[in-house]
Formats: structure tokens, sequence, C-alpha cells
């Protein structure tokens, strides 16, 4: 529940400007999460968003600064971490399996650690899809994901 209610923060922070934990809570719960504002207020932390300038004195939450390519955000293999059950691999596709209603964010994670062996992904409710470019890449990919679950 944690992870899906960050990745829908994350959402609608790059959908428009939040300017208060308030607005954002508010925004949460039209979308199905109930939460406090100490909730809102821990989940600003993890995230690590920032306030950037919105013009008039006024101020929105935005998503860090980009990490560097091919570094992975602690905060990915968190979600990553807590919502993955199992992962397996036929030739050059990797399918993960996921807690229900968890398989977006971790698709978000896998699309944003930016490794140049994986095509892409397709998430589902709790599968994800993975293409890698060449099968004898697989395991490789499969054993680098391992270490976020470590």
């Amino acid at each position: 529940m944690k992870a899906r209610r960050q990745m829908k923060i994350m959402e609608l922070i790059n959908a428009g400007p939040i300017e208060t934990q308030e607005e954002l809570a508010t925004l949460l719960s039209q979308s199905g999460f109930e939460v406090t504002q100490a909730t809102v207020s821990r989940d600003i932390k993890e995230l690590r968003l920032v306030k950037v300038p919105l013009g008039e004195n006024k101020y929105c939450y935005a998503l860090p600064p980009e990490i560097p390519k091919g570094s992975i955000d602690p905060r990915l293999k968190r979600i990553f971490r807590e919502s993955v059950i199992s992962m397996d691999y036929s030739e050059n596709m990797i399918v993960i399996k996921t807690l229900p209603g968890s398989a977006q964010g971790v698709a978000y994670a896998v699309d944003n650690v930016d490794w140049e062996e994986i095509l892409g992904s397709l998430a589902g409710d709790d599968t994800i899809l993975i293409i890698v470019k060449n099968k004898e890449e697989a395991p490789e990919v499969i054993k680098r994901f391992e270490e976020f679950l470590g």
C-alpha cells in the first residue's frame, strides 16, 4: 500500500503544482487513499520531495533532482524490495510477480534504473514483463534485480 501511495504521489506531483501537504492529502483521498497529515509528511520525506518556486512567492512540491544515469536511487530499491514476490526469465523475457496493485510502481523503478540491457517493461496489476535486448543478458539482469531485494 505504501509503495502504491508513494507512486501516486509522484504521479500527482508530475501532473501539476501542489503547494501544500493538505492539498496533496486531498488529492490522495480523491484517488482512493486514506491518509493523515503525518503519513503525507513521512511520504514527502521518504520521497525526498523538494519545494521549488512557482512564482509570485509561491512554491510547489517537486521530485528531487535527477540521479546520475546508471546509479540506483535508494527509493526505487525500497519500492522494489517491498513489492516483489518472485522473478523468473525465459530467453530475453523476465517476468516479475508483485503484490496486487504494485506492478506499475515496480515497473517505474525498473524503467528508471536505465540499464542498457533493458528495452522496456509492461505492467499489469501484479505482473511485469521486461524485455531484455539479448537472451544472454537476462540472467545477469535477474542477478542485479536480486541485489535490490538484499
